[in-house]
């Protein structure tokens, strides 16, 4: 409520293991979440981006222009433009970012052109200095240039990513190495729309009409997936001005509809994908849970079986040539069959998340806790038989832990290597090695799987981190086909025809 409400909320957590001190656990903020920074699904909708936007004005004279800068870091994009205060405006209401940055002192000019939506955060004017941006910029990125992203002419809009990379160190987000491309928006191949006209033309739900079916997106919308339900959002604020760019888009349309059977199977394989963008930028933040890696596996195999079957397609179909850029990430694929178990625990400790035969010492401690009682009865039939004495028992207690019971009339049956540990009125308690090895196997056999389950999962998700790039591509490609296959499918619903 508080962030949907426009305020910035510190979370803080313990920053070191309690059992590892003696003093008081240190305690430190670990994120801060602002209305335009977030992982958490609760303050995200699926089919909806959640922009941070960057902005920088900079005046010559009496021209004034823009840098911007897009980013949602819960998909992992960054995109960046430059004009005028006009052009600015109108990319801000196509983006409708939820969180805006700008200079200090700067809020109140931008207000005037932006939706009341966004909620404005400032920070000091170093942040925006080209050098120090540019480096910055430079050193996230790994590269000694930025041309390689078309952004060499771009210098305002460098400042704002430069600003953009620093307000999220500042607000505890270090670890976006997801954010690993710069995208440059194509002034002049999309349509600008300003606030009016997406209003107007309603594009999109207005909160004064709530008659559902009321706007275009909820009349054309038939993505099977989140990734899809974004990226027709950002096609219906940003329509193609660009002839070829458009009739590639209808040429997969049109090969869809011929191969009507196709289509079906591949919107039943979309349906199955889930959030890949959202999961991949979770785990590059550390923040991904098992069941999401679960998720990306499903996904995964999802890809595969997608490019296997488009694969028959002559490749001459755009089908084909669209699915051609999918990656199998075979080995991180077969990494997650292999280690994760098929439904994890929601989270490590919590329940099982390893699976059986990845690491010896677990299994063997998994073993102990799940046939204690077996493992116990079965050494208490040997004690028996290797001293006679038939009513020994083993038990256990709070103060003495396990124990070998016999009772006094046996008890010249003992042997020398027992240690007695308890004498009462009718029996004696001993203690062997092999109990006592045993005893600190279970006592300790929770919190060991506990630890290695986390550092084998950690394990997982630095190779999922390692994946990122292919992982997203993925991404990108099933978006725009799950896109496309909603438009084969309200173009056969609706009778529509290929503009001639």
């Amino acid at each position: 409520k508080l962030v949907r409400a426009g305020y910035k909320v510190a979370v803080c957590d313990q920053l070191e293991d309690p059992k590892l001190t003696k003093k008081i656990v240190k305690r430190g903020i670990t994120e801060v979440v602002t209305p335009g920074l977030s992982y958490n699904s609760n303050l995200l909708e699926a089919s909806q981006n959640n922009f941070l936007a960057s902005l920088y004005l900079h005046r010559e004279g009496s021209i004034e222009s823009a840098g911007l800068a897009f980013t949602d870091i819960s998909t992992g994009t960054i995109q960046i433009a430059q004009g005028d205060t006009a052009y600015a405006g109108s990319l801000l209401s196509q983006y409708a970012p939820r969180e805006i940055l700008v200079q200090r002192g700067t809020e109140k000019n931008w207000k005037s052109v932006t939706d009341q939506q966004a909620y404005f955060s400032t920070i000091d004017d170093w942040a925006f200095v080209y050098a120090a941006a540019e480096e910055k910029v430079k050193t996230h990125f790994g590269v000694d240039s930025l041309k390689g992203f078309g952004a060499e002419n771009l210098p305002l809009a460098i400042s704002a990513v430069g600003a953009m990379l620093f307000y999220l160190e500042m607000n505890k987000y270090s670890s976006y190495s997801h954010l690993c491309t710069l995208q440059r928006i194509d002034k002049e191949h999309l349509m600008w729309l300003d606030k009016y006209s997406i209003r107007n033309l309603e594009l999109f739900p207005r909160s004064e009409n709530q008659e559902k079916g009321a706007s275009l997106i909820e009349v054309i919308d038939k993505t099977h997936t989140p990734m899809g339900a974004r990226l027709l959002r950002q096609w219906l604020v940003m329509p193609l001005r660009d002839r070829t760019a458009i009739e590639e888009r209808h040429n997969v349309v049109s090969s869809l509809l011929e191969q009507w059977e196709l289509v079906g199977k591949l919107r039943k394989m979309l349906s199955q994908t889930g959030d890949m963008e959202r999961i991949v930028s979770r785990a590059a933040a550390g923040r991904i849970s098992p069941r999401e890696v679960a998720q990306l596996r499903t996904g995964l195999n999802q890809v595969s079986r997608i490019k296997n079957l488009t694969a028959q397609i002559p490749s001459s179909d755009p089908v084909h040539n669209l699915a051609a850029g999918l990656d199998h990430c075979t080995e991180l694929a077969d990494k997650l069959l292999q280690m994760i178990v098929p439904s994890p625990a929601v989270q490590p400790g919590k329940g099982n998340i390893i699976a059986p035969g990845v690491d010896p010492q677990l299994d063997e401690l998994r073993h102990i806790l799940s046939h204690n009682k077996e493992y116990l009865q079965q050494m208490q039939q040997q004690a028996a038989a290797q001293t006679g004495i038939s009513s020994l028992k083993i038990a256990f207690n709070n103060v003495f832990g396990y124990y070998i019971e016999v009772r006094n009339t046996h008890k010249e049956k003992v042997p020398p290597s027992w240690i007695r540990k308890q004498t009462l009125v009718s029996a004696e308690r001993y203690i062997t090695e092999e109990l006592k090895s045993y005893e600190e196997k279970i006592f300790g056999a929770e919190e060991k799987i506990a630890q290695l389950e986390q550092d084998l999962f950690n394990q997982v998700v630095d190779a999922i981190r390692a994946t990122i790039p292919p992982i997203q591509q993925n991404a990108r490609i099933l978006a725009r086909l799950d896109c496309l296959l909603g438009f084969a499918v309200l173009a056969r619903e609706q009778k529509y025809t290929r503009p001639r």
